[in-house]
């Protein structure tokens, strides 16, 4: 198999045909196999049915030159995929021994006596061989005949993630002969989209690349894109046109690539010795969750709240007088709820959240509104406000975002 190539991804599992799960892993494959220098012409999802999925299969070994199946690899009954690869192909399926010496080790070394059943995870045909699953007892597939190969990985995505960066792209590097494509993303924050698109527009016309904007969750991004017959070609490319925009943007630019706004917070913290406490209301402990998401979070969080009713709040240290004269959904009420947070941690900077958070209105005030306070140990005080009525889930995850870009803010010192 060469490059230029062409691929399809199927994704196997009735659960994700239902829409009970997302399919992450296709998007995760999907999105690197440009690096690749591979064409993606179709993404399918079948369910756990061995005739849909053998004729889903044959179609893709008649119209493709490389096929990612993701799913299907298990113990049970209705785990199909290396039946239906086997049948499409005309090959019969045997135990290799050092699979299933492979898969007894993994019960024995837990103390659980092997399931029979697991027996199918040591099956191969003639035409595939092993690739190696340290996270789980289903090995994927290399399978490859007559100038095509298909690929299969288990549907868990942690294992399916690690079997695609240790085994299966670095295996596609390899056989890639063409031309291949590289991408840097740069990712800013208080910038609209216009702005952005107005602000990048003199490196648009710098030769050999190619920038999109977009507006996400966690600001504007900005992508850069170049094409070589080698990687290190394409990167040549790229790395003027990113030198010149992060000229451009400055602090703006919080982040690259696979970075996270969270990550980057706390980097922020860590290198500045300080910490966080927050006191949330309508967030309902979103906000502390996600500061926590990042490793190492004892060093930049001090601890949170959750004060849902007012007592609560009154109880964790926000005067009564404030709740009493503005409202329990107010910008000197979220403030306050930051100083509370910030003096009872002892953190250098505290963020409060109230809201409304839908589907009704509150007290008059209408669904979809937030206020996030800000408090620093210099005394200075900051709120932001704003109404965003898309859902409950999706209210919480814009204030969690509007919180750490005020604080991002506070700590460049841009509030003044």
């Amino acid at each position: 198999m060469l490059a230029p190539v062409k691929a399809e991804i199927i994704a196997i599992g009735t659960e994700i045909l239902l829409g009970e799960i997302i399919d992450t892993n296709s998007a995760h494959i999907a999105q690197q196999l440009p690096e690749l220098g591979i064409d993606l012409y179709y993404k399918t999802v079948v369910g756990d049915n061995p005739n849909r999925l053998t004729e889903t299969i044959e179609r893709a070994w008649g119209r493709s030159d490389l096929t990612i199946a993701t799913g299907g690899l298990g113990p049970t009954d209705d785990d199909q995929t290396r039946e239906s690869i086997a049948k499409v192909l005309g090959e019969e399926l045997h135990v290799d021994p050092a699979l299933e010496e492979r898969v007894r080790n993994f019960f024995a070394a837990r103390g659980y006596p092997m399931p029979e059943s697991n027996i199918k995870q040591a099956w191969l045909i003639p035409s595939a061989r092993a690739l190696e699953n340290p996270r789980g007892t289903a090995p994927g597939w290399w399978v490859e005949r007559d100038g095509r190969v298909i690929v299969c990985m288990p549907g868990v995505p942690p294992e399916m993630e690690h079997m695609w960066v240790n085994e299966v792209r670095p295996e596609l590097e390899r056989r890639s002969g063409g031309e291949v494509l590289v991408t840097r993303t740069l990712k800013t924050l208080g910038i609209g989209e216009g702005t952005v698109d107005e602000m990048a527009r003199p490196v648009y016309s710098m030769p050999g690349i190619g920038i999109g904007t977009y507006a996400r969750q966690d600001g504007v991004h900005m992508r850069i894109g170049a094409k070589g017959t080698t990687r290190e070609e394409a990167w040549s490319r790229i790395h003027p046109a990113e030198e010149e925009l992060r000229s451009i943007f400055g602090a703006a630019i919080w982040g690259a690539d696979e970075d996270t706004l969270e990550a980057a917070i706390a980097d922020m913290l860590h290198k500045r010795r300080e910490s966080v406490a927050t006191m949330e209301s309508g967030t309902g402990g979103l906000l502390a969750s996600t500061l926590t998401d990042v490793p190492g979070a004892t060093q930049h969080f001090a601890g949170g709240v959750v004060a849902y009713h007012a007592q609560q709040k009154i109880d964790a240290g926000v005067p009564a007088e404030v709740i009493t004269s503005e409202g329990v959904v107010s910008p000197e009420t979220a403030k306050a709820m930051a100083r509370a947070a910030r003096e009872r941690f002892g953190a250098e900077y505290g963020i409060g959240t109230t809201g409304v958070m839908g589907p009704e209105p509150m007290e008059g005030v209408p669904p979809g509104t937030v206020h996030i306070g800000l408090s620093s140990a210099t005394g200075a005080e900051h709120s932001v406000s704003m109404t965003f009525n898309q859902g409950r889930a999706a209210v919480k995850r814009r204030a969690v975002t509007t919180s750490l870009l005020l604080l991002r803010r506070a700590m460049l010192g841009e509030l003044g």
